[in-house]
């Protein structure tokens, strides 16, 4: 039987074929959706490396390639992962998918949140026109809207006199955290404009960005007033505000978002970018009792973006579980090994 290649590439037998190899996994519709996740991030460790290297155009263009899937929530993930490189050759990849309107609305978003994080000015433009292009959806538009916000905010004089909180997460997130402007942030107030449906977009998205960075770590005294303080935005009427909040608690892997997560997954009449996410925030949350359980009850959701976030989802469960350091294999010295 013929050895599978990535194998090869954990036993170091293949070490010059690495981004050919993960290339093929990622593009190959027959592949499990788990592994091309995985060869996905082992893409996305090459295509963010600073400063970039020889690998890192090619991995760029091994995760673009993957446009063509069917899958919404894979290709989701690739635009979100482009998003993250810093590197200007992401961007034409991702304008073509944005403005594509027969592509699902999920990726679009997706394509226009990267290019926010991105953060080019010659990216302004077609997000404007989308912005306040009212027969977009709205998903669209409002990511639009906090794209052209957080890009003007990055080339901003404003930026340079605040001070923010140190994070322990290392993402290009939607908007940056609120500044401080006292010692101890005030979780309340947080929560106040969190929940203010009359503010920006991205003034909102920064108070939540402030929450979650009052969340981590864990055993920090602010962490379980943060968190319920976020899951309160899985009541508001913006799906790309409720998908956001799942996203955040994804990263936060505290267990006392695991029941307002169960209940935004277990809701049938949510949006499926909203309970996608959920599941894959469970995923993260492995180790906790009932999580695998109540994953496994969504197996064969109606919905096919929720289906196949299940399936990924118990893969990082299981990988949780194994206590491994991080959900990809990454190239390092000819193999793939975790990395922190």
């Amino acid at each position: 039987m013929a050895s599978d290649p990535i194998d090869n590439i954990i036993e170091g037998t293949v070490p010059d074929t690495t981004i050919s190899t993960l290339h093929k996994v990622i593009t190959t519709e027959t592949e499990p959706l788990a592994r091309r996740f995985r060869a996905l991030f082992s893409l996305k460790h090459l295509a963010c490396l600073q400063p970039p290297t020889e690998k890192t155009l090619p991995a760029i263009q091994a995760i673009a390639a993957a446009f063509a899937s069917p899958s919404a929530l894979l290709k989701h993930e690739l635009a979100y992962c482009l998003g993250q490189t810093r590197n200007p050759e992401a961007l034409p990849f991702l304008n073509q998918v944005l403005k594509d309107t027969q592509e699902d609305a999920m990726c679009r978003h997706e394509a226009a949140e990267a290019l926010g994080a991105l953060g080019y000015e010659s990216s302004l433009e077609i997000l404007r026109e989308l912005r306040d292009n009212e027969d977009e959806v709205d998903v669209v538009r409002e990511t639009c809207d906090i794209a052209v916000d957080r890009i003007l905010w990055e080339i901003s004089e404003g930026k340079k006199g605040e001070t923010l909180k140190p994070s322990d997460f290392t993402s290009i997130d939607p908007a940056p955290p609120m500044p401080l402007t006292a010692k101890e942030p005030s979780i309340p107030k947080l929560e106040e404009t969190l929940l203010d449906t009359k503010s920006p977009l991205f003034q909102r998205y920064r108070a939540m960005f402030g929450l979650r960075d009052l969340a981590s770590p864990p055993d920090l005294p602010t962490a379980k007033q943060a968190v319920e303080s976020l899951a309160k935005g899985l009541k508001d009427p913006s799906a790309l505000f409720r998908h956001e909040i799942a996203f955040v608690f994804g990263q936060l892997c505290h267990p006392a978002s695991v029941p307002s997560l169960t209940e935004a997954l277990s809701d049938l009449g949510e949006a499926g970018m909203v309970r996608h996410e959920a599941a894959e925030a469970l995923g993260s949350l492995g180790e906790v009792e009932g999580v695998e359980d109540t994953l496994k009850k969504f197996l064969n959701d109606p919905e096919k973006v929720v289906r196949d976030s299940i399936i990924v989802a118990l893969d990082m469960a299981e990988f949780e579980k194994n206590g491994e350091v991080q959900y990809a294999l990454v190239p390092d010295s000819g193999s793939l090994a975790a990395v922190a």
